[in-house]
């Protein structure tokens, strides 16, 4: 989704609608709601929900009731109660949805609560809020310059100004417990603002901060999902993926998310598949899998004194194989239940460039250095000749 400025130029290159994070319409920032009751009237008798959620920087959403029953609609700029002072924020969902969005975060659905919205943000509001928002990336050089003074070990990977600037947050990572009441009286005595220092996670600084995955798209945790579930390494083991750290670990350090997108499906195609760790008892001998093929249903098996041999088996012949052994009947051989692969006898190779020739690519020669070429053989013919005949002289 995105807004009418950030639609593609004439000659295809994306415009920007440069807002920076204040778009009109709300439509090309992250985490954006559809408000599909929009157009659907209320009954009669009921009266509009005062709920509001309002965005505010890197898509920190909070609910505001709006009390004074002013006009607001997706996109506006307002500002709203804060514990002192007051906040700028975009308005990103009015009406009945904000109801579900309330009960889906597991929020009180209740307005007696919730804070405030005191007025639309005036001009001079909208001034001071872009003019401290135009500092944070200075102030965010600087405070990660006297932390290193500090010598604290901790990241600060953000920072939000307040829409007044009477406050700024920090927000920073660690691994241990840091000390860092030196750390505000400093960054107090250095940006004369008050100090707040809010911890977070790995995984919601990726958020926060953004990025481009292995795969090539944008973040899933910084544009469309709302909820960090464990992750755990069995979910790698179910799917078959090489437990190798580099590749799936994350731009947070901890394991990728989409680690969990499929791991429902695989489960469920593997609830009939034998466990690898089941050998097969024949009279040939003890055979012990290799490899599975969890959605064409195959897997290999091979004897333990012939581990390069594999025999190819469906899961169903395995599965009869297993509950022989159970009765204490033993196979004759995997020979039998083998899976007979029938190939073809359409064309093995096709030329997908339409040319064979190595050199279809050289350029051809030319038919005076063909001319010259002949005249020169026919010299050294001629020569050749004169040689021998006067020899035999």
């Amino acid at each position: 989704m995105g807004c009418t400025s950030c639609s593609s130029g004439a000659d295809g290159q994306p415009k920007g609608c440069k807002n920076n994070g204040t778009c009109g319409s709300d439509g090309c920032n992250k985490l954006t709601v559809f408000d599909w009751l929009s157009n659907m009237s209320l009954p009669g008798d009921q009266k509009p929900f005062i709920g509001v959620e309002v965005r505010f920087k890197n898509g920190r959403k909070h609910f505001y009731k709006n009390s004074e029953n002013l006009s607001l609609s997706i996109g506006d700029i307002v500002a709203t109660e804060a514990m002192s002072g007051h906040d700028i924020g975009i308005v990103t969902l009015t009406g009945e949805l904000v109801k579900v969005q309330m009960k889906k975060k597991s929020h009180d659905e209740t307005t007696d609560d919730l804070p405030k919205i005191y007025r639309k943000a005036t001009q001079k509001d909208i001034d001071i809020w872009q003019t401290v928002r135009a500092k944070e990336a200075e102030i965010q050089k600087r405070s990660r310059e006297i932390a290193i003074h500090l010598g604290l070990k901790m990241k600060i990977s953000d920072i939000e100004y307040q829409g007044d600037g009477s406050k700024t947050t920090f927000y920073y990572t660690a691994e241990e417990r840091v000390d860092f009441r030196q750390l505000i009286r400093d960054f107090a005595s250095a940006f004369s603002t008050r100090v707040e220092m809010k911890q977070v996670g790995f995984r919601q600084e990726a958020a926060r901060l953004g990025g481009i995955g292995s795969c090539g798209r944008e973040l899933c945790c910084s544009t469309w999902l709302t909820d960090f579930r464990s992750v755990k390494t069995s979910a790698a083991r179910y799917q078959q993926l090489s437990l190798n750290p580099q590749k799936l670990a994350g731009q947070c350090g901890k394991l990728k998310c989409c680690l969990n997108y499929e791991l429902d499906t695989y489960l469920d195609a593997l609830k009939d598949i034998p466990k690898s760790d089941i050998k097969l008892i024949t009279e040939k001998g003890t055979a012990i899998c290799h490899k599975t093929d969890i959605f064409k249903r195959f897997l290999w098996y091979g004897y333990e004194k012939q581990g390069m041999n594999w025999h190819k088996i469906s899961v169903d012949n395995a599965n009869e194989v297993i509950a022989l052994n159970k009765k204490g009947i033993k196979v004759s051989s995997l020979e039998e239940f083998v899976v007979e692969e029938h190939i073809s006898e359409t064309k093995i190779f096709e030329n997908v460039v339409g040319q064979d020739s190595l050199t279809r690519f050289d350029k051809p020669k030319s038919k005076n250095n063909r001319k010259r070429n002949n005249k020169n053989k026919a010299r050294n013919k001629n020569t050749h000749r004169n040689k021998k005949i006067k020899k035999n002289v």
